[in-house]
């Protein structure tokens, strides 16, 4: 039942292009994962919430992405075809997802890179993401192996700490005036750029976050800042993404967010986590990710940020003592 749910809908979700369009696979989708996603129904229940009554995406109530961490979010009958985790720090527990149909990721990161990029195949990709490559389980390792493998271009590759040969790899693409991509943890391009100056204006330089564990607090700006200066960069990319979601939403500079069509961002009350907010009002992120179809598409993040213009949205930072109520609802 469930593989034949996820590849009906798994077309039509990639075929979204308004917000028209978006109301009802969303909608399906949520009375799917409200009955056959058991810690999601059990917490619906909790609020009372009747599935079959839910007409609307803003009735709809969104899972605490803790519970990432203690439950098995999952809708599929089979074993899971992946299980992505979390980085977390020393003695804290990471969250993992269970991913029913992997081409559904896939499909998302590819169609989500080529809208806001481009055809893959015109990039050299270089990744310089120690902290990832160091663990198991990292849907930001797998859709760069995928990605890099889909370029086919013969200088793509990771770098660890081989700073001097990542340095000696971008100028040789800045001489060749080959389109070329950096991805990297925030804490090791600033180690990198540390010890070395590579300027390369034309260089697509996209940070993913992180400097978790790196015992100091920088903000975007603060990093971008900094990297500007060092690559010679008008701006600085930056990808939003977490092992709980199989969607990216990517900036391109200014930490302005855009979502690809399936993907949505609603802002909510951090007194009143059930009531949304206004665009321009500080609030929690939520998320709606289509593409989690098997395993649960609407999540509260633990993220601070604000709606902007149209469909875009800004990070702030995290929520400080982000205990949700919601949460507590199920755990406790």
């Amino acid at each position: 039942m469930s593989n034949n749910f996820l590849s009906s809908i798994k077309e039509e979700i990639f075929r979204i292009n308004s917000q028209e369009s978006f109301v009802e696979p969303a909608i399906r989708i949520f009375q799917y994962q409200a009955e056959k996603c058991e810690p999601y129904r059990r917490y619906l229940e909790l609020l009372d919430c009747d599935p079959l009554r839910v007409r609307k995406i803003e009735d709809i109530p969104f899972l605490p992405i803790q519970l990432f961490k203690t439950e098995k979010i999952y809708c599929g009958d089979s074993e899971a075809e992946m299980i992505f985790t979390s980085s977390s720090t020393t003695g804290m527990t990471p969250s993992r997802h269970y991913v029913a149909d992997l081409s559904l990721y896939e499909k998302s990161f590819t169609e989500g890179f080529r809208l806001q990029y481009g055809d893959v195949s015109q990039y050299a990709i270089l990744a310089l993401l120690p902290s990832y490559l160091e663990r198991t389980g990292s849907s930001l390792i797998y859709m760069a192996d995928s990605l890099m493998r889909q370029s086919g271009n013969e200088s793509n590759g990771y770098y660890l700490y081989n700073h001097g040969e990542l340095y000696e790899m971008l100028e040789t693409m800045k001489k060749e005036g080959q389109k070329t991509i950096l991805i990297g943890v925030s804490f090791a391009l600033l180690d990198f750029v540390a010890n070395h100056e590579c300027i390369f204006p034309s260089l697509i330089l996209i940070e993913t976050g992180g400097m978790k564990g790196r015992g100091i607090e920088l903000s975007r700006d603060d990093i971008h800042s900094h990297l500007k200066k060092a690559f010679g960069v008008e701006n600085v990319h930056s990808e939003y993404g977490m092992a709980e979601l199989l969607s990216q939403a990517y900036s391109s500079g200014a930490g302005i967010f855009s979502t690809p069509p399936w993907m949505k961002v609603i802002i909510r009350d951090l007194n009143n986590p059930f009531r949304k907010i206004p665009e321009g009002t500080p609030g929690g992120i939520n998320i709606i990710d289509l593409a989690n179809a098997g395993s649960c598409s609407f999540i509260e993040t633990q993220d601070l940020g604000t709606k902007t213009a149209g469909d875009h949205f800004k990070i702030l930072g995290r929520i400080k003592d982000s205990e949700l109520r919601g949460c507590n609802l199920l755990i406790g």
